[in-house]
């Protein structure tokens, strides 16, 4: 995801917890399949093989720093975002005036650097980079404290996003998806959950062949170690490509689910939200449904057991990443021992931070 939760005083939400007063954004950033991975020629920054020749830049991954519950393991994507800012409405054939800046971002990063900003100290992703652009990636998320595997394709280049965002806070995107979905099994090493408690993986991997196949082995890996998986669903347009079934099944084993409402709605075809939530949590443990300015219903074994309200936020400057500022602060109260409601509370709150900065991530 390249920006995905945004958040909204009434309306569908998009992954979120708080309550802006400036309009109601929704949707959010999505990647398209652009043909199978080959990995050719890769480099990675993961200490362990990642085949077709690739060379390596780190040791493996040895769970130091760990918080008391563990590590955190992202498995998603980086993207470059080009945030365009304007103050009033497009105009078609000429010039709009807007303030625009190219920034650091992508689900899985976004996540893992949210779940680092809120007191993760063993966070890691693995994700596919360009050549073009992995060194300041890297040194973005090193910065943001997150260790990184990253796999570098010589071939593909990073991820990017357009994301036009109004004087709402709304967010409109184009999207190339570039390497997220060349994510190759290849890239992938079991060693790589060595010390890790808890397994997070974008749902935008499960859009293309390749990056699926790649997602479900870390998946596969994590439930034979007993690691808990969460999922977040990434973009209800790509559900619907996908098919809600195929979904279902791909993502069986999971812990825990995060879509937003128009995600949830898709999944079960219920229209209220709280019975979406419900019934899904029939089929995964726990669901966190957000709600955008209604906040965030938790369900688990066929009941909502919570609802937690957002966050009010006044003067909303971008919604780009509240969503997964949301997943990021709430995988990391639950690491650090928060119960459920308790963590749901703590993705609100990162939620309503992420908006008052311009970008995915957290601010200095």
């Amino acid at each position: 995801m390249t920006g995905d939760g945004a958040l909204a005083d009434g309306g569908s939400a998009t992954g979120h917890g708080a309550t802006t007063d400036s309009g109601s954004p929704t949707g959010h950033g999505a990647t398209t399949d652009s043909g199978s991975a080959t990995g050719d020629g890769a480099t990675t920054d993961s200490g362990s093989p990642t085949g077709h020749g690739a060379t390596t830049d780190s040791g493996s991954p040895t769970g130091h720093g760990a918080t008391t519950g563990g590590g955190l393991l992202v498995v998603g994507d980086v993207v470059t975002d080009v945030v365009a800012r304007h103050a009033t409405a497009l105009i078609h054939g000429t010039d709009t005036s807007a303030r625009i800046r190219t920034l650091p971002g992508g689900a899985g990063a976004n996540v893992a650097c949210w779940a680092a900003r809120s007191g993760c100290r063993d966070v890691r992703l693995l994700a596919r980079v360009g050549a073009d652009s992995a060194a300041w990636h890297r040194d973005a998320l090193q910065q943001a404290g997150v260790r990184c595997l990253l796999a570098v394709d010589d071939d593909v280049p990073t991820a990017t996003v357009v994301a036009l965002v109004d004087s709402a806070a709304e967010r409109t995107f184009l999207t190339d998806s570039g390497a997220v979905l060349h994510l190759s099994p290849d890239d992938w090493s079991a060693s790589m959950l060595d010390g890790i408690a808890h397994l997070h993986l974008s749902g935008y991997l499960l859009f293309a062949a390749t990056s699926r196949a790649t997602a479900l082995l870390a998946l596969r890996e994590a439930r034979r170690r007993r690691i808990t998986v969460s999922v977040d669903p990434a973009s209800a347009g790509f559900l619907a490509d996908l098919g809600v079934d195929r979904f279902l099944t791909a993502v069986e084993g999971a812990d825990l689910l995060l879509p937003n409402a128009d995600e949830a709605r898709l999944l079960t075809g219920l229209p209220e939200p709280a019975d979406a939530a419900a019934k899904l949590s029939l089929q995964v443990p726990r669901v966190v449904v957000t709600l955008g300015g209604g906040g965030a219903l938790l369900a688990v074994a066929g009941a909502v057991t919570r609802h937690v309200p957002a966050v009010r936020v006044r003067g909303a400057v971008d919604t780009t990443g509240a969503g997964d500022a949301f997943t990021g602060g709430f995988l990391a109260a639950r690491l650090s021992g928060a119960d459920d409601a308790a963590a749901v509370e703590a993705g609100c709150r990162s939620a309503a931070e992420a908006v008052a900065t311009v970008g995915g991530r957290p601010g200095p």
